[in-house]
């Protein structure tokens, strides 16, 4: 058992002062008192506590090319032009290589709020397209370098089996990411084999899309993994909204409604492109509506039916995707901003009158990332993992701000981070602002990139 005491936190049924919380061997929370005395043996925090949020999708190696492919080209760029940029740099990314990229960005992940991860990762072969003599090395450093940060991972091994609709041929660039039906059976197979008793591990897949997963492959790969999170990109461009009515005769969210069994399971990463009955099908599902708004607006995806969704009470949450920002509070304050820019109105996303909208975005937030990652978090209650972040409440960006208040100034006060310590499973892994290990992976990192890039 251990104790975690914090000056305020923000608990299921609101705001508490001098909070005592008691993990177990294990990371969970066993009690949490409110209006406690601080013991002796405490860990003691003078910050705010709030239940951590997950970043439910990631695809780490694009960390190594983050403010890349900006400089335009001879015609109109877009998505697609983008690719081929990321496609170029994974030419010479080794095993190495990719956990040097991977670890720094789980320490950056921590480091800004985030609590879990879900990796969505399609990096599996060598820089041949040939198979490592162990076909899972690559998901084997996505939990390394997890481990290294002291960050939980939902390892998403993804399917890509086409470059387009109707099985078309992969190109030269997918050949790290090809896999057939039962060689993807054998990889996950394998990753159960080593982490399924993990308690910062969980697994599940991610069919990439409609396009790169033909129909039929796509139903045996979810019949054969009945439980797990399932993660999925859809409807993310125009484009591919065209390519599946050409081929499909219906969009991709519709046709993927229609012929799989999408339930809460289930994360649909961007959804950007849907019509009002395709907004209703996904909110009733139960599924994540997977918002990855800094990316997005990145590559020119377009916006999400946000006020719509929400005012359905669809779930959602967010995830750093190319990785262009780890931070939640930027995915978050652009989700708002976003739906302010094209509706004209201000606080659109609070849930009502007189509520606060940092809080309504943190906590659905928390809520969705929790069920996608398929961690027992965004709650800090008995029974779920003590995974807690705490605001520095002494940063004058939030002085003199209680409640409520904290959350709103969290998200909308600027872009000075204001989380000062992280716990994951009981255990402190950022103190004061500091990762015990971000130097030395810092400079791997460096020397990684300077290889790459170079």
């Amino acid at each position: 058992m251990s104790n975690l005491f914090f000056a305020s936190a923000l608990l299921p049924d609101g705001w508490a002062e001098n909070v005592l919380v008691t993990t177990n061997a294990r990371g969970r929370i066993g009690a949490v008192t409110a209006g406690a005395a601080c013991p002796a043996d405490a860990d003691r925090f003078a910050g705010t506590a709030v239940a951590g949020i997950g970043n439910l999708h990631s695809h780490a190696h694009q960390r190594a090319i983050a403010g890349m492919g900006e400089v335009s080209g001879d015609g109109s760029d877009s998505f697609w032009s983008w690719r081929e940029v990321m496609y170029r740099a994974l030419d010479r990314m080794t095993p190495d290589d990719f956990q040097a990229v991977a670890a720094q960005l789980y320490v950056e992940t921590l480091k800004a709020g985030y609590t879990a991860i879900a990796e969505f990762h399609y990096l599996h072969h060598d820089r041949d397209g040939s198979a490592f003599s162990d076909p899972a090395e690559m998901s084997h450093r996505v939990v390394a370098a997890a481990r290294e940060a002291g960050l939980p991972v939902t390892l998403l091994p993804v399917l890509y089996n086409a470059s387009g609709f109707g099985g078309t041929p992969p190109t030269s660039g997918q050949r790290r990411f090809i896999n057939d039906g039962a060689r993807f059976l054998r990889l996950t197979g394998a990753l159960r084999a080593a982490y399924g008793g993990d308690d910062d591990v969980r697994l599940g897949i991610a069919p990439h899309s409609l396009r790169a997963v033909p129909d039929a492959l796509l139903g045996e790969t979810v019949a054969a993994h009945p439980d797990g999170p399932i993660h999925i990109h859809v409807a993310e461009q125009r484009k591919e909204v065209e390519d599946c009515l050409a081929h499909h005769g219906r969009r991709p969210v519709e046709h993927l409604l229609a012929t799989q069994p999408v339930d809460g399971r289930w994360c649909l990463i961007h959804a950007t492109h849907m019509t009002d009955t395709e907004v209703r099908g996904v909110a009733a599902s139960g599924a994540v509506a997977g918002l990855c708004l800094t990316t997005e607006a990145n590559l020119g995806d377009g916006f999400y039916a946000a006020e719509r969704y929400l005012g359905l009470g669809g779930r959602w949450g967010v995830g750093s995707d190319s990785h262009i920002s780890v931070s939640p509070v930027e995915e978050l304050r652009w989700l708002e901003y976003g739906v302010r820019l094209t509706s004209g109105r201000r606080t659109v996303l609070s849930g009502g009158p007189r509520r606060s909208t940092g809080r309504r975005l943190v906590e659905d937030a928390q809520a969705g990332g929790a069920q996608a990652t398929s961690f027992e978090t965004g709650r800090i209650a008995p029974g779920r993992r003590a995974d807690i972040v705490v605001l520095d409440t002494g940063h004058p960006l939030l002085a003199a701000r209680t409640g409520d208040a904290l959350l709103d100034g969290w998200i909308f006060s600027g872009n000075v981070p204001l989380v000062s310590d992280v716990v994951v499973a009981g255990r402190t892994v950022v103190r004061d602002r500091r990762h015990p290990r971000e130097e030395e992976i810092a400079g791997r990192f460096k020397k990684t990139l300077g290889r790459l890039l170079g």
